[in-house]
């Protein structure tokens, strides 16, 4: 069984606390997501589920066994690297199954495997290559069927797809999705970029300055944020904000309301502002609204909209799905 659970996980470098307290249990089959700006400390959580950092405190639970102390070898994980960490002098083959090899499978159980993994990866046709011959994305797709043929129970994934060009990122965020249908093994996967935190995750776990912020799935998050962070972490482009106050609440509150949730109007809405910038996107249009009382907005139109940088325009905020945030960025009202 593939479960886990992290139970009050700390972690500090000397004085330097990178975790402050992570409770969090992830059921058997689940994709999570750990997203965060860099320094949230989402890639030392992962190490300490892999082993590969001890927890200052805290328990950490797989399939419901305790392995705070367990070596990484014996925990029942495989892990994937941002880096393809591929030998060189092998062949796809040999670096699949070495692993299996090294722990003293039989031959014909490791050939099933990788046989197997290949098949699943598209890399049937790859076997006999060695990595210099291979692309990014053929290279990256080696080194999870290298993970798969261990057959886990958690597959834990370091930002498998930075290295990689915008197609090729596409395609295997694509095909990562569909391992995890077709094997139905948990993972959890560490990510910087929300697109990928958003097309693959079952629910996200939003980290920073080493506290969880909002676990959800992606449209909770991106519908229902808990607090200012996640309101403009969540979303691209992110959430507009404006200082100001709210009609029947005390004390000044900070507003929020995304992108396409603003229309302009040339003869009259909530606010006035001139045009500085119109991104032409195809699908959408992303227009930059210079409103001299609250500072800079964004407004995404679907399509394309013809709007001048230099001309006059009012925006007008859809009041249903406008946020409000108190002073400690909290949501407020909620």
């Amino acid at each position: 069984m593939g479960s886990l659970e992290l139970r009050n996980v700390r972690k500090s470098f000397g004085s330097v606390d990178v975790l402050r307290g992570i409770n969090l249990e992830v059921a058997d089959g689940e994709f999570v997501v750990f997203v965060g700006p860099s320094g949230c400390g989402k890639s030392t959580l992962l190490r300490i589920i892999a082993g590969l950092e001890h927890a200052t405190e805290g328990s950490l639970i797989i399939g419901g066994r305790d392995v705070s102390a367990v070596p990484p070898a014996k925990r029942g994980i495989a892990m994937v690297f941002q880096t393809y960490a591929l030998y060189p002098h092998l062949n796809v083959r040999d670096n699949m199954g070495l692993g299996l090899k090294q722990a003293g499978m039989p031959k014909a159980d490791i050939a099933a495997r990788v046989k197997t993994a290949a098949a699943m990866l598209s890399l049937d046709a790859l076997l006999e290559r060695r990595p210099a011959e291979l692309s990014g994305g053929q290279r990256q797709r080696v080194a999870i069927g290298r993970a798969i043929v261990r057959e886990p129970d958690l597959f834990l994934f370091d930002e498998p797809l930075s290295n990689l060009d915008a197609a090729l990122r596409v395609q295997t965020r694509l095909e990562i999705a569909r391992l995890h249908d077709e094997i139905g093994t948990t993972m959890v996967y560490v990510t910087h970029d929300q697109v990928e935190a958003m097309t693959l995750a079952d629910r996200i776990v939003v980290l920073h300055g080493g506290v969880i912020q909002q676990v959800g799935s992606p449209m909770e998050l991106y519908n229902d944020p808990a607090n200012i962070f996640v309101a403009g972490f969540i979303g691209s482009p992110k959430m507009n904000f404006i200082e100001g106050s709210v009609v029947g609440r005390d004390g000044v509150h900070t507003l929020g309301v995304r992108p396409e949730h603003i229309t302009l109007d040339s003869e009259g809405g909530d606010i006035e502002g001139r045009v500085t910038h119109v991104e032409h996107l195809g699908a959408d249009t992303n227009i930059y609204l210079d409103c001299a009382a609250v500072g800079l907005l964004v407004v995404r139109g679907f399509g394309e909209q013809l709007v001048e940088p230099g001309s006059r325009q009012y925006a007008r905020f859809d009041t249903e799905r406008t946020f409000a945030f108190s002073a400690d960025g909290s949501r407020a009202g909620v």
